[in-house]
C-alpha cells in the first residue's frame, strides 16, 4: 500500500478550493508538500506546510521549471496533484477562439505536460521503492458532458482520455495515473469563470468530504476515482 508520510508532493493549483484542501490533508498525513499557484503571496497565506514555487500553467517552460525545482525540495518527488483549471460557462456556438484555447490549456495541455516533465523523477521513485502518482481532477462532466459547458466537458473528457490511455502505457513503469471525478462540489470555481455566468446550480458535496475520498484513494493505492466514488453515504 503507497506510503504518503515521507513522500514528496507537488500540489498544482494549491490556492484552489479542492487544491488547498487536499494539501491539508496530505500535510496531515505525512507527506512534504511543493505549492504552486501563480500567486506566491496567496500560497503562504494558506497556512501550510511546504516550498512555495509560482508558476504558469500556459507556459510549457514554466512547468518544466516547476517540477524540476521540486524534485530538489527533498531528493525526490513521488506525486503531482494536478488541482488548477478554469471554467467557461454559455451556449457552445458563442464561446470565442481564444476562451476555447484557454479551457484546453489549462485544462488539459498543462495535466499532459506537467506528465511529461515528471516522468523522469516519477519514475525514479518507482524504482527507489516507493509508489509514485500522478492525480488529475477531470470531474463529473468528463463523464456526462453538460449543456452550456460544451468546452469545459470537452476539455475535462480530453484529460480524462490522456490520463487513462497514459495510465496503461506506465503501469509497469510503477507510476499511478489517478483521475478523480467528483460531481459539482462546493469550491469557488463557478463563481469566477473565464467567461459567462453560472447558472443557480444545487447545493454541491462537501469540498473537505470530496478530497478526503481523494487522500483516501492515493493512500490506498486506487487507480481511479469515477464520479460513483464520491457517493455521500447514506445517515445510519
Amino acid at each position: 500500500m503507497p506510503e504518503l508520510r515521507g513522500s514528496t508532493i507537488l500540489v498544482v493549483g494549491a490556492t484552489g478550493g479542492l487544491g488547498r484542501e487536499i494539501a491539508r490533508q496530505l500535510s496531515d498525513a505525512g507527506a512534504t508538500l511543493v505549492l504552486s499557484g501563480r500567486d506566491p503571496a496567496a500560497l503562504a497565506a494558506l497556512g501550510v506546510p511546504g516550498a512555495i514555487v509560482a508558476g504558469e500553467l500556459t507556459d510549457p517552460a514554466s512547468i518544466r521549471r516547476l517540477v524540476e525545482v521540486a524534485a530538489t525540495v527533498t531528493g525526490h518527488l513521488d506525486g503531482v496533484v494536478v488541482a488548477a483549471g478554469v471554467v467557461a460557462f454559455g451556449p457552445a456556438a458563442e464561446l470565442t477562439p481564444d476562451i476555447i484555447a484557454l479551457l484546453f490549456a489549462v485544462n488539459t495541455t498543462a495535466p499532459m505536460l506537467l506528465l511529461q516533465a515528471a516522468h523522469g523523477p516519477l519514475a525514479a521513485s518507482a524504482l527507489a521503492g516507493r509508489s509514485p502518482f500522478l492525480l488529475t481532477l477531470s470531474g463529473v462532466v468528463s463523464e456526462s458532458p453538460t449543456a452550456n459547458l460544451a468546452a469545459y466537458s470537452a476539455s475535462k473528457a480530453a484529460l480524462a482520455a490522456f490520463g487513462a490511455a497514459a495510465g496503461r502505457e506506465l503501469r509497469r513503469t510503477g507510476i499511478r495515473v489517478v483521475d478523480a471525478r467528483p460531481g459539482h462540489t462546493e469550491t469557488a470555481l463557478s463563481s469566477h469563470p473565464i467567461s459567462g455566468t453560472a447558472p443557480t446550480l444545487p447545493v454541491g458535496l462537501d469540498p473537505v468530504f470530496v478530497c478526503a475520498r481523494i487522500v483516501q484513494g492515493l493512500a490506498d493505492g486506487e487507480r481511479d476515482l469515477p464520479s460513483t466514488a464520491f457517493a455521500v453515504p447514506a445517515p445510519s
